[in-house]
């Protein structure tokens, strides 16, 4: 059988799997299966049993179900009323007056969360009826949010940073660590296109509300201390070198839970249900990363991945053409994948590639991040577009037209950070 052959198979199969609506961790495993038992002399069985257990067996990817568990709490709690009561008094004098809560409201709930659809979902709940009110427009206020949402997956803890971490033998902490300035970046990046469009669209700004004193706005933050003082509780550990990012989880469930108890918002029902909620994702994900692990070893057993590195090596691309590709490459693949199936199904194959144009591993993660975060309202499988879509009534259509100028920012930020990497690597290569 020639090489070409095998890989058609594998291809055929995958998509095959997928288009039948067989779940992605089994997709992936029974396409592994079948290129191990009809192309390959060692026992499918066998391969499958030692690659599954290696993947679940990690001690890194403990972190991720605490995260999970972390981020369902406080998407339980009064953590969103909270939030928008602290940082709505500071942002009703600028350009654009609240629509900047969007983007507050996304950072500060993405650095407790860890989720994209999490904090699209949580800070949406709170800031579509309240700007709605206030006569904002809809195509900013939709807009905004759903390109913010995103930051819950680059500003750390995030959840797809820990399976990216996981499948390329990273150091998550070091990931949490380049995945701050960016997320700043970006933050800053959407702020300021608020900022531009309040300036030129003044009739379009509902008043500022009651104005309040210097003091009177302190009293008002007050609100956000708690979440604050968790934020600071569990990055300040891990940039401090006293936790590693699966004790610094444990940490955060712990601090999540004091924090439902103390505001009263924790009973038995809460408790279970933000359980049982961080369950299921977990074992979504895990059956994901098991199949991508027993795919890794089936490509590397029918040479996919040296065959794709030497195919890409053969176009003679400039690392800057290389990531520009690349780019391409997982926004279209990001229109039919959810983010977690596409690290899990592609690093395996990309990341020889990657290591031999010489691009650093963490600087690719938080690249990596970058474009899945696109592909986040990108139709037809954006999450953040079908959050948007059920909250506010809206056709997916729509709310991926208004996305589009978060999209271009996006764009803007990649190639900030390619041709500034130590926007990405001076935190991790300068705390130990």
């Amino acid at each position: 059988m020639t090489e070409s052959f095998v890989i058609l198979v594998l291809l055929v199969s995958i998509l095959g799997f997928l288009a039948s609506g067989v779940w992605v961790g089994l997709a992936l495993s029974g396409s592994a299966w079948i290129v191990m038992e009809f192309f390959s002399a060692r026992p499918a069985g066998d391969a499958m049993a030692i690659s599954i257990w290696g993947a679940s067996s990690s001690w890194t990817l403990t972190a991720l179900p605490l995260f999970l568990w972390m981020g369902e709490i406080l998407f339980r709690t009064r953590l969103s009323s909270d939030l928008f009561k602290g940082v709505s008094p500071w942002l009703d004098a600028i350009p654009g007056r609240l629509l900047h809560t969007n983007i507050v409201g996304c950072a500060i709930f993405a650095a407790v969360s860890g989720s994209s659809a999490a904090t699209c979902a949580t800070i949406g709940k709170m800031t579509i009826p309240e700007l709605r009110q206030r006569g904002y427009p809809d195509k900013m206020i939709l807009g905004t949010l759903a390109g913010a949402g995103t930051l819950g997956l680059l500003i750390p803890p995030s959840i797809i940073m820990i399976v990216y971490g996981v499948s390329a033998n990273v150091s998550i902490s070091k990931l949490f660590m380049a995945g701050v300035f960016p997320g700043i970046l970006l933050a800053l990046l959407f702020m300021s296109y608020i900022f531009i469009w309040g300036l030129r669209h003044p009739d379009q700004n509902p008043k500022a509300s009651i104005k309040l004193s210097f003091f009177e706005k302190i009293k008002a933050s007050g609100s956000l201390i708690p979440v604050v003082v968790l934020i600071l509780a569990v990055l300040g550990s891990i940039y401090t070198g006293i936790a590693t990012a699966t004790e610094a989880a444990a940490v955060g469930v712990v601090g999540a839970l004091l924090i439902a108890t103390l505001q009263g918002d924790m009973s038995r029902k809460v408790f279970m249900e933000s359980l049982m909620g961080a369950t299921r994702m977990f074992c979504m994900i895990s059956l994901i990363l098991c199949g991508a692990q027993f795919l890794t070893l089936a490509m590397g057993y029918i040479g996919l991945p040296n065959a794709l590195a030497q195919w890409i090596a053969s176009l003679g691309l400039s690392q800057l053409g290389l990531v520009i590709v690349l780019m391409i490459f997982f926004i279209i693949m990001g229109c039919f994948l959810d983010g977690i199936s596409l690290v899990v199904l592609t690093m395996g194959v990309l990341l020889p590639t990657v290591e031999a144009a010489g691009i650093d591993l963490i600087w690719f993660g938080i690249f990596l991040i970058f474009v899945i975060e696109m592909a986040q309202i990108t139709p037809p499988v954006g999450f953040n577009l079908f959050v948007l879509s059920g909250m506010a009534k809206k056709e997916i259509t729509y709310i991926a037209k208004v996305s589009v100028p978060m999209f271009l920012i996006m764009i803007v930020a990649v190639f900030a950070i390619y041709y500034f990497p130590q926007i990405v690597l001076w935190l991790p290569q300068n705390i130990n």
